[in-house]
């Protein structure tokens, strides 16, 4: 009994430095994929986000939401279509993103830290124009020929980040917790994908870590073993090899430009494990990919 105290007091003093270091600091955590699902890592991952909070960190939470909008549009009978991963989001299914992402799955998502003791607050991009957005222009590579245009409908990405609010609700203790929906010049509403929405923000808030949860162990090299530490050049190669590959892409190019915007570091997580956001900030090794400038 006494080694295992002994134990315990360990993996607080290895944490010791890391919570004085980032005391005070903005972190955003992307949230999505199998810890959104699963009853245990859905009450994990709002413990350590309550725990980042009475430690002195300032968290900001993004959320996702495709397979719940996918079984909604499914129940309602709404066909789906996607374009190289990207949903086609007309109208009729704009509503139903924005129902589901900003209502049910968002003040989920809050209900959960406020139950483990935190202070949350939900927004969408709509809310004080969080999330100022324009359409996304998709163009298709046709080889020697000009890229094809290929319209998705309501797909937007951002343009502008509201950080005074954020600020703002920082300032009283509150955490934000955001749903990527974002409002056009004209009012029109925006589908945007979580990492890029979460990139945005990290940049905005000048974060000192930009932390996306994913269902994969991190950033594998060509033999499969995780990458525990890249920097720009490094991430850019895996990508040129086509060692990176599917949606590991897009989440490397968002940490990217994070880290190009000036977030201080970027991290992709396993999702799938229980307290990763803890296990990657607080410990010496982490148990994911840190991307560094």
């Amino acid at each position: 009994m006494t080694q295992e105290w002994i134990n315990k007091a360990e993996v607080l003093l290895e944490a010791l430095p890391y919570m004085r270091r980032f005391q005070g600091q903005t972190l955003v955590i992307k949230y999505g994929g199998a810890a959104m699902k699963e009853p245990e890592l859905k009450k994990g991952f709002a413990q350590d986000i309550t725990l980042l909070q009475y430690l002195g960190l300032n968290p900001v939470v993004v959320h996702g939401g495709g397979p719940q909008i996918g079984q909604v549009l499914a129940r309602m009978n709404i066909p789906t279509r996607f374009v190289e991963g990207l949903r086609v989001t007309d109208a009729p299914t704009m509503d139903v993103v924005e129902m589901v992402l900003a209502g049910k799955i968002n003040k989920e998502i809050v209900n959960l830290i406020n139950s483990a003791g935190g202070r949350a607050v939900g927004l969408s991009g709509k809310d004080g124009r969080l999330l100022e957005a324009q359409k996304l222009e998709y163009y298709r590579p046709r080889g020697d020929e000009p890229p094809e245009i290929i319209d998705i409908g309501l797909v937007g990405e951002v343009t502008a980040v509201n950080a005074d609010l954020i600020r703002t609700l920082q300032a009283k203790n509150f955490i934000p917790v955001i749903a990527p929906v974002g409002v056009g010049e004209g009012g029109e509403t925006y589908n945007i994908n979580a990492d890029q929405v979460a990139a945005a923000v990290a940049a905005a808030l000048g974060a000192a870590k930009l932390i996306l949860l994913t269902d994969v162990a991190g950033v594998l090299d060509e033999e499969g073993r995780l990458i525990s530490s890249l920097n720009r050049r490094q991430a850019v190669g895996l990508v040129e090899a086509g060692t990176a590959t599917g949606g590991m892409v897009p989440k490397l190019k968002c940490c990217l430009e994070a880290l190009e915007e000036g977030v201080t570091k970027a991290h992709i997580l396993d999702g799938r494990v229980l307290h990763a956001v803890l296990l990657e900030i607080f410990t010496d090794k982490g148990i994911g990919t840190e991307i560094v400038p």
